[in-house]
């Protein structure tokens, strides 16, 4: 015997006023803002390489999931006091889920934080960044990730591997998130703006350095002679003073130094 179709089936993974408002005891209207999460690990360990400290790269799936449940729908709620306004912007495969006068449900949540996140796998990849763990290690150089699919980007750069390719510029990345930033040149796009002198950037990491400069800080400190710096890169090109190292060496004459830049000068000048 044949099952009668369903008249107009619920999509996947639907969520409604039921599921929602279960055990909230509330019975004000909902908005939704539905917001599917997307299943791209190369953009997530972008920003695990960028900033570091922050989760980022595609977790491995809980024992037990499908690939349906790699395309989880996320539900955050709002406190009853506060008013949510319909959101209307949609991407494409992209739409809402904002529940109005829906208590927060504290699923899965970081007790240092307190940021919430939709599975326990998320959750434990995020306390890596409190822990400082991370239990992938490259084979080739012994660098260490919190992340797997960070470790899967960082191997690019031994194989020399740049599968994203600009196509106005034809210039190639590791990436996708860098070739994403990296498009921003050909566009003029500076969407981070500073508060206090309203310059422009084009990545949110340098508008963070930048601010710095306002603010004066500078949480980088050699550990031989207490110098600080208020970027990395500025206490890792320091750090060659003391080590002697000097990696850029002149293809022509064999003289070595410790910045690209005098290198550069170098060539201008002297070749």
């Amino acid at each position: 015997m044949r099952r009668r179709p369903r008249k107009n089936p619920r999509p996947k993974r639907a969520v409604n006023a039921r599921t929602v408002l279960k055990g909230s005891g509330k019975e004000e209207p909902l908005v939704f803002v539905r917001s599917r999460i997307p299943d791209d690990e190369d953009v997530e360990a972008n920003h695990q390489i960028q900033k570091e400290e922050e989760e980022e790269g595609e977790e491995e799936e809980e024992e037990g999931e499908d690939e349906d449940v790699k395309q989880l729908w996320r539900i955050m709620c709002v406190p009853c006091d506060d008013v949510v306004e319909q959101n209307h912007q949609m991407r494409e495969e992209e739409t809402a889920f904002i529940a109005k006068g829906v208590k927060r449900k504290r699923g899965h949540e970081c007790d240092v934080c307190e940021k919430v996140f939709v599975t326990p796998s998320k959750l434990a990849t995020h306390m890596r960044t409190h822990t400082k763990e991370k239990p992938y290690e490259c084979d080739v150089c012994e660098k260490r990730f919190t992340q797997s699919s960070n470790l899967k980007v960082h191997k690019r750069v031994h194989t020399n591997e740049k599968p994203y390719e600009c196509d106005v510029c034809e210039k190639r990345f590791r990436d996708s998130g860098h070739l994403q930033r990296h498009m921003r040149i050909h566009t003029n796009e500076k969407p981070y703006e500073c508060d206090v002198c309203e310059k422009r950037f084009i990545e949110s990491g340098a508008l963070k350095r930048h601010v710095r400069i306002h603010m004066n800080e500078k949480p980088y400190e050699c550990d031989v002679c207490e110098k600080r710096f208020s970027r990395a890169d500025s206490l890792k090109t320091h750090m060659r003073i003391h080590t002697n190292e000097k990696p850029y060496e002149c293809d022509v004459c064999d003289k070595a130094f410790r910045q690209l830049a005098h290198l550069q000068k170098h060539m201008r000048t002297q070749h």
